[in-house]
């Protein structure tokens, strides 16, 4: 590999390349276990998808995968990068069909008319729960997914990542008012030195980013070159050398790489694995499904928080029922006291000007859903996790959409709002 210095450099093919042959000697026999340890591929042959033919990860930012191979790579995000797992713990909590089925929605977006099976044939839905009062209202799974795949949460990771924070706070280990430098050294002397742990997950840092996905020159693909050197700490080398582009607190600028400076602090104050804490905090005691996966940055290293999370479908569900319900597992809270509307509300930025997003997750701007006070998880090719609390409805999308954006038909909120409706 070249020095890290040249890694943004690098072509679209040398990173494909670099990616491939990472998959490829995953394939070949060995894959990266929970304690960064390898085990051997037959401790996952019961997955139904593991032997499927992959793409590599530049060109999922790239929108260069066939539907096959992009439906293949979204649920094999393991053999993409290293990952961690999250282990789940006991008998899974039931999700029983509800006696209401949601059968049809009718709706309008964008001034067309659509009901549930456009929505799904549109905007290439691959899996879709919803759950309402903890039931299942409705279930399908499309392009040869099961109930055993796992499926890829692109920036869905984010509001993941969000939630640990919320049992971060309180076991004690932080404050929203800590400087991020008292977690992460790495960025004394940065753009980040003076912003707080609240500033960063309202994105509102004021370092200077450029989240898009398609160019190769943009701050968002340095950050994948970094990563796919698979060296330690090379996200924290690119987040480290950024330029200030506003005070911290005044303005808002979504960033997959101010995800990834939280993830460090995150780490950085509860001292062990991101994904080990998701198992001991929500995973095992939540009584999940399966275990789920998280990218790495190296071997054994970093989760990257603000992406690269997988699980099953069911366990998406549940993961909303947890926000649904306030962080409460066999009525203890595992949460901060009010971080639940806390992280779901919007937020008002240093200066005044209101701001539709809470700690990483967004609010409706408008509509039946801000009325009810819902928010949720989005993520690049149409992934999403909806919460309302208030009607009692946890709505999770899988998407395989050709590029990162700009390909959905439907509006994912006219949708949202569409199915709380007709289960009213």
């Amino acid at each position: 590999m070249p020095p890290l210095s040249f890694v943004p450099a690098l072509s679209r093919r040398s990173l494909a390349h670099s990616s491939a042959l990472f998959a490829g000697v995953l394939a070949a026999g060995l894959m990266l276990g929970s304690c960064g340890k390898s085990e051997e591929k037959g401790a996952s042959s019961d997955y139904p998808h593991a032997k499927e033919q992959i793409g590599a990860a530049p060109d999922i930012y790239d929108g260069a995968l066939t539907p096959d191979l992009e439906v293949a790579t979204f649920r094999n995000i393991d053999r993409v990068f290293p990952t961690r797992t999250i282990a789940a713990g006991g008998t899974p909590m039931a999700l029983p069909k509800a006696e209401k089925q949601l059968t049809q929605v009718k709706f309008t977006s964008g001034g067309k008319n659509f009901d549930l099976f456009d929505f799904l044939a549109v905007n290439r839905v691959s899996g879709l729960l919803v759950l309402k009062d903890g039931k299942i209202a409705y279930e399908t799974y499309q392009y040869g997914n099961t109930d055993k795949t796992r499926w890829i949460s692109m920036s869905v990771a984010k509001s993941v990542t969000s939630t640990l924070y919320g049992a971060a706070i309180k076991d004690g280990l932080i404050s929203l008012d800590d400087q991020v430098t008292k977690y992460v050294p790495k960025l004394v002397g940065s753009a980040y030195d003076g912003v707080t742990v609240r500033d960063v997950l309202m994105m509102s840092s004021g370092v200077k980013w450029n989240e898009a996905y398609t160019d190769p020159a943009s701050d968002e693909r340095h950050l994948l070159a970094a990563r796919m050197t698979l060296k330690a700490g090379s996200s924290m080398e690119i987040m480290a050398a950024l330029p200030r582009a506003a005070e911290p607190g005044t303005h808002n600028n979504y960033s997959t790489g101010e995800t990834q400076v939280a993830g460090e602090v995150l780490h950085g104050a509860i001292k062990k694995p991101l994904a080990d804490y998701l198992s001991e905090k929500i995973w095992s005691k939540y009584a999940m499904e399966a275990p789920a996966k998280w990218w790495l940055e190296s071997p054994d290293g970093m989760e990257i928080s603000g992406t690269g999370f997988s699980a099953t479908l069911r366990d998406y569900g549940r993961l909303g029922l947890f926000l649904m319900n306030d962080g409460v597992i066999n009525g203890q809270s595992v949460l901060a006291d009010g971080w639940v509307k806390e992280a779901g509300s919007p937020k008002v930025l240093k200066g005044g000007a209101p701001l539709n997003y809470g700690y990483f997750l967004w609010i409706p701007p408008a509509g039946p859903s801000r009325d009810d006070g819902a928010f949720y998880g989005t993520g690049i090719h149409g992934q999403g996790l909806y919460v309302n609390q208030k009607e009692k409805v946890v709505i999770v999308v899988w998407g395989a959409q050709s590029k990162p954006g700009g390909m959905a038909q439907v509006k994912v909120l006219d949708f949202y709002d569409a199915v709380v409706a007709a289960l009213k």
